[in-house]
């Protein structure tokens, strides 16, 4: 029996998925658990596997193609058989009818499209973003079926929109367009990092608070342990490791910390899935490690380094960016002092970590030097208050004193 391929949602609230690539051709045997195809989401581009046993057949989208979530988009049939005719027909209808309604939108374009289109259809998600961002709807165009404008859309009109008074004029003494080196064209990475960060900036309220931590006992808890899990896990130690496993047990005392702002509520977590941010070649991604509160640090130290590994290779999986509660982005292996960083919607609090450098600080009334570690925590003043961040921080701050007590 022919096993239909769909364009899979990978995200909450997810419309729309676009299709990168096939990793396997028309007519090629394909064995269920083999990567498939490459789908681009709001968060990465992620490898998806087969579904089942079959022969790739009646491929219906090509690379590069938008698709609504749940739209058959090729089969997986036995030998002999036939693609199912039925639906076949009916899937390209309801592509040709989105075809015509983008050319007839294409051709009318300084047309009205109230008037031209008649009722304006948006996707609710889209609607909510629309009505946040201030967004005149009249004036966006929709990629969804039949024209229908999706949260895409919106995103796309406000980044747009908010680079617009920039490019109005050049300052005296700056490169002129013509006096430029190039211009670049994002990758499927850097597009979508810079629309989620103009989402969360110009959407979530942040607010920041900064604390300098003696690292003493941080230092010595990932010595102590080095060469253990060196021999028991087969991956070298770091400082990230610890940090993950020492924040999200801090976290449980912090339901407001970990928790996510859901069309005007606050939602509680119940785990703390923590993100980790990882440079890759044209952006950030944020891989996950579920229930970090109560993962063993070896355990943590693995899937951080394996993650890492398919985030810079680019084959990451969905389960490799699923339900992240709370982010954690450490530059101090870029000698970083300090730095401040962008949350990460839904999310609603990010740890920024800069570098373990040595300072002269008072050590019990007298002048001693001190290896010292500065976190920056950035919170959606939605969900969190102040005293909220303040409080975790100060919590943090005491489990590094001590990291041994939570690691055991």
């Amino acid at each position: 029996m022919a096993i239909s391929v769909v364009m899979p949602a990978l995200e909450m609230a997810q419309e729309m998925g676009k299709l990168v690539s096939w990793r396997k051709q028309q007519g090629e045997k394909v064995v269920k658990g083999e990567i498939l195809m490459e789908v681009e989401t709001d968060k990465a581009v992620m490898e998806i596997e087969s579904p089942g046993d079959g022969i790739l057949a009646g491929i219906r989208v090509n690379a590069g193609a938008e698709v609504p979530v749940g739209e058959t988009i090729a089969w997986l049939i036995a030998p002999g058989e036939a693609v199912p005719q039925e639906l076949t027909h009916t899937a390209s209808a309801r592509r040709m009818s989105t075809e015509t309604a983008q050319a007839a939108a294409d051709s009318a374009a300084s047309v009205d499209q109230k008037s031209a289109a008649g009722p304006m259809r948006m996707a609710p998600k889209a609607r909510r973003l629309a009505k946040e961002h201030g967004v005149d709807i009249s004036k966006v165009h929709g990629s969804g079926p039949g024209g229908e404008i999706v949260s895409a859309d919106i995103m796309a009109f406000v980044a747009k929109n908010s680079a617009a008074p920039m490019a109005a004029s050049v300052p005296v003494g700056l490169a002129t367009p013509a006096e430029t080196l190039g211009v670049e064209v994002p990758s499927a990475i850097g597009r979508i990092m810079a629309e989620r960060t103009v989402a969360s900036w110009t959407t979530a309220p942040h607010i920041f608070f900064t604390k300098e931590i003696d690292a003493t006992a941080l230092n010595a808890a990932r010595q102590q342990r080095l060469a253990l899990i060196e021999q028991e896990d087969g991956v070298r130690l770091t400082h990230t490791d610890i940090l993950v496993a020492v924040v999200a047990r801090v976290l449980l005392k912090h339901p407001r910390i970990n928790a996510s702002w859901d069309d005007g509520k606050i939602r509680y977590n119940k785990h703390v899935n923590m993100s980790i941010a990882i440079a890759v070649e044209d952006g950030v991604v944020a891989t996950v490690i579920p229930n970090a509160h109560v993962a063993k640090l070896g355990d943590i130290a693995v899937q951080r380094k394996e993650m890492t590994e398919r985030a810079r290779s680019g084959r990451l999986r969905p389960s490799d960016i699923a339900d992240g509660t709370f982010t954690i982005s450490n530059a101090g292996m870029y000698s970083i002092d300090h730095f401040t960083a962008i949350v990460s919607l839904p999310q609603s609090a990010i740890l920024a970590v800069g570098r373990i450098a040595d300072r002269v600080v008072p050590v019990g009334g007298n002048i001693g030097i001190r290896p010292i570690l500065t976190v920056t925590i950035s919170v959606d003043h939605r969900v969190s208050s102040g005293s909220h961040a303040a409080l975790f921080l100060n919590d943090l701050a005491d489990a590094l004193q001590a990291p041994n007590v939570w690691l055991d």
